[in-house]
């Protein structure tokens, strides 16, 4: 029912907007600021999208969680989307969305509803056990108490 509401509502708001500001300053400027936002959209996205990357392999390389950069990202790409879309209220939203500080706030909203049980690397050894350079992992199977075939083990034709 959100998503049907959302739907109906922001092209409203958008014709609106489009009507309002359009008879306030032209159709000129109004479509050189649509076509201006989407390229400012375009490299906000880019250069920020690239810091939040940065963020993202370097807490992995530190084995930290990498929720926060993920969910970063993932509204960056979304303000990617509504800056790319012609409107003032999504251009509005989407430079809303470019602000670390929004996008921080907005994190920490989502994650006050959202339990994290742990976070887990799997391939680290455990705290306090230092992994030597010697150690090989693997899996195995004991066959030592599998009964062997009487006579010729198959690899070999007689």
């Amino acid at each position: 029912m959100w998503l049907f509401l959302a739907f109906l509502a922001v092209p409203l708001i958008e014709i609106t907007l489009f009507i309002k500001i359009g008879g306030a300053i032209g159709l000129g400027w109004t479509l050189v600021t649509v076509i201006i936002t989407a390229i400012l959209g375009t490299y906000f996205v880019r250069s920020q999208g690239v810091a939040t990357i940065g963020r993202l392999q370097s807490s992995f390389s530190d084995m930290k969680d990498p929720t926060e950069p993920l969910v970063h990202g993932a509204m960056i790409l979304f303000a990617g989307a509504l800056l790319l879309t012609p409107g003032f209220f999504t251009d509005f939203v989407g430079f809303s969305l470019m602000v670390p500080q929004i996008r921080t706030f907005m994190f920490k909203a989502m994650r006050k509803r959202v339990k994290v049980s742990g976070f887990k690397v799997h391939g680290q050894p455990p705290q306090g056990f230092e992994q030597s350079s010697d150690v090989i992992e693997g899996e195995f199977e004991d066959l030592t108490d599998t009964k062997r075939p009487d006579g010729p083990s198959g690899w070999t034709k007689h």
